[in-house]
């Protein structure tokens, strides 16, 4: 029987605890009891714990042996900001899907009332992130970044395959790529970063810019998808390839 994972709050070397939100469910819905086991989440490790006390609203375990877990595929979402309901289906998505990291872009064609309140939307990012994580048994929480400018966001880290899903590019598909990037590269695979545009696609300025810092242009097909389908197609497309 499969045991049911949560991402521990506090950590040390022998010893977990779970507080708030996941303390509650542990203790109201799931009647938590001493001695009762289930995989813990630690940084960047996983561990079957055994609950060794419950107190108010906390639930505290004992580390027992350390479980195998399967890693985040090396893999950052450029992601354009746009309306914040489809946008946080995406990021949900790409969480179960092994993303390691997500940055929100401002782009050109942002709506600037979604851009003007980004900010205010990243805790709760994280938290559907962190939820996501759980519930898809991941051994680690993909790290959902402040919003950035889109010209900040395309001249950070130069190193590894660059990639700009762009709706005109027709002659070199994401696949494809990536299949030449992982023949090039051998047994190491490069870290990956995906830039997917919002509504309305890529500005001009913005595509020069990203060729300027050196991405490649790639497609997902002959037909214009949403930006949430896009993201979620790109990671699947990925992790296809990689795991």
């Amino acid at each position: 029987m499969t045991r049911r994972r949560w991402i521990a709050d506090r950590w040390d070397e022998a010893t977990a605890s779970l507080s708030g939100e996941q303390a509650a469910h542990l203790i109201r819905v799931l009647r938590a009891q001493t001695g009762m086991e289930f995989d813990i989440v630690a940084g960047d490790r996983v561990w079957r714990g055994v609950i060794a006390g419950i107190s108010g609203d906390e639930v505290r375990f004992n580390l027992i042996a350390e479980v195998e877990a399967d890693p985040a595929l090396p893999v950052t979402l450029l992601l354009s900001i746009f309306k914040f309901d489809r946008m946080e289906w995406a990021l949900e998505k790409a969480t179960e899907l092994g993303v390691e990291r997500i940055v929100p872009i401002v782009a050109r064609r942002s709506e600037k009332h979604l851009a003007a309140s980004a900010q205010n939307r990243v805790e709760r990012w994280r938290r559907i992130a962190r939820e996501s994580a759980q519930q898809s048994r991941r051994s680690d929480v993909p790290m959902i970044e402040d919003p950035t400018l889109l010209k900040t966001a395309a001249r950070r880290e130069s190193e590894g395959l660059r990639l700009l899903l762009a709706e005109q590019e027709r002659s070199t598909t994401l696949r494809q790529a990536l299949s030449t990037a992982m023949k090039e590269a051998g047994d190491e695979m490069p870290r990956i970063r995906m830039a997917v545009g919002p509504e309305g696609g890529w500005a001009a300025e913005e595509e020069a810019l990203f060729d300027e810092e050196g991405w490649k242009a790639v497609s997902l097909g002959p037909r214009i998808l949403r930006a949430e389908t896009a993201a979620i197609t790109a990671m699947a497309v990925v992790a296809a390839m990689l795991e």
